[in-house]
């Protein structure tokens, strides 16, 4: 009886089962074909889905990291204010710099617009993705970096050049900005330009930076190495500066030009002592420091004041040094030149303001980057004769 009452409830959940399986009212045949029917359009469904965002998929991600069309020449741009994203690739395909301008405003457009753009110039490479160049524009931080060595006494000038070479800032942009007066005052300069306090030293500079902010970036580098050495050297530092009535900017200045005439670390604080003397005694007239890398440098920054300054090819000749229309010529004009000469490292900074304890107004070069000193005329005198001509007078 058991099993009597087993076998039709079993056939029973077998019926039911077939019943659920097709859709009310229709045969299992149409119902397959339903099926089956159903299931090719939602294949082609999912396929016309895939192929409606594979070009979008190709925007978003493939193109952005696309290699630009040139090799990596650095191209200078000027973006216009509240540019458009058709403003930004017109001028980037002026440069060479994008070869497919209208793809390029599309993509800005629908990657959020072009209002984070900063306006101004710009130094770029024909090389960079779409994504690098917008991070570019954008001067987003963590952006692509450059490491760039200043060696010591170099000058504003040729620090610009190797900003430009390393496609950190444009050459003309990185000097407007080390003669602007509003940064000038807003980083505690006193003068016309960042000259002498542009820290010569190893820097991780973005791309495309704004040439304020490299400028700041190297005037607080010299704030941090001018507080060590001063907290060493104070007694020092005060005695110079008030025996020789120099404040910050003359201290620098006067160690621009021991950077510029000293080539070994021992000699440093000797030539600060010759010119310090100079300077101090009140014998020595009149107070010419007579050092011939000043007029150089008033050939590079003022050419046009100086008649003899049309002959200058990067050493200044003996007319260059005693042309009284040079500003900056220390033969005949008194005292320190307007301004610093170059950008001076710590051993020269220390020099100054540590000078060493001597009784020398004179040195010529003997060789080797090293110098002969001399108390008197005479003495210096003596040593050019017997420097021949290996000698180099740097003071006479």
């Amino acid at each position: 009886m058991a099993d009597k009452d087993t076998k039709p409830a079993r056939r029973t959940r077998r019926r039911k089962r077939r019943r659920k399986s097709a859709p009310s009212g229709l045969a299992p045949s149409v119902a397959i074909s339903l099926r089956r029917r159903y299931g090719v359009r939602s294949w082609l469904l999912a396929v016309g889905v895939l192929l409606a965002c594979a070009p979008l998929g190709w925007l978003f991600v493939l193109y952005p990291l696309e290699r630009g069309p040139g090799e990596g020449r650095a191209a200078e741009v000027v973006v216009p204010h509240n540019p458009s994203p058709g403003d930004i690739a017109a001028t980037l395909a002026a440069a060479g710099v994008v070869a497919r301008p209208r793809l390029f405003a599309f993509w800005i457009r629908w990657t959020g617009g072009a209002h984070r753009v900063v306006e101004g110039h710009h130094l770029v490479t024909d090389d960079a993705s779409p994504r690098e160049l917008l991070a570019r524009l954008e001067r987003r931080g963590g952006s692509a970096t450059a490491r760039v060595t200043f060696p010591e006494g170099w000058t504003r000038f040729e620090m610009a050049r190797r900003l430009e070479e390393k496609h950190v800032v444009t050459l003309r942009s990185f000097l407007d900005a080390t003669g602007d007066p509003p940064l000038l005052r807003e980083i505690g300069i006193d003068g016309d330009s960042a000259e002498g306090f542009l820290f010569p030293a190893t820097y991780e500079l973005p791309l495309d930076s704004d040439g304020r902010d490299i400028v700041r970036r190297m005037k607080r580098e010299f704030d941090r190495r001018w507080d060590l050495l001063s907290r060493a050297h104070s007694a020092s530092l005060t005695d110079v500066m008030s025996s020789a009535g120099l404040g910050v900017r003359g201290l620098v200045t006067l160690a621009s030009m021991v950077e510029k005439e000293a080539a070994v670390d021992d000699e440093r604080p000797i030539v600060a002592s010759v010119f310090l003397n100079r300077l101090r005694d009140p014998s020595f007239r009149p107070k010419h420091l007579e050092c011939d890398p000043t007029a150089s440098y008033g050939c590079l920054v003022s050419p046009e004041r100086a008649p003899t300054c049309a002959d200058f090819t990067g050493k200044a000749t003996a007319a260059i040094e005693h042309d009284p229309d040079n500003p900056y010529s220390t033969y005949t004009h008194e005292g320190l030149p307007p301004g610093p000469i170059a950008n001076p490292g710590s051993k020269s900074l220390e020099a100054a303001m540590a000078p060493a304890y001597t009784d020398f107004f004179y040195f010529v070069a003997r060789g080797e980057a090293r110098h002969t000193f001399s108390r008197t005329y005479q003495s210096h005198l003596a040593a050019i004769h017997d420097g021949g001509t290996r000698a180099a007078v740097g003071m006479h």
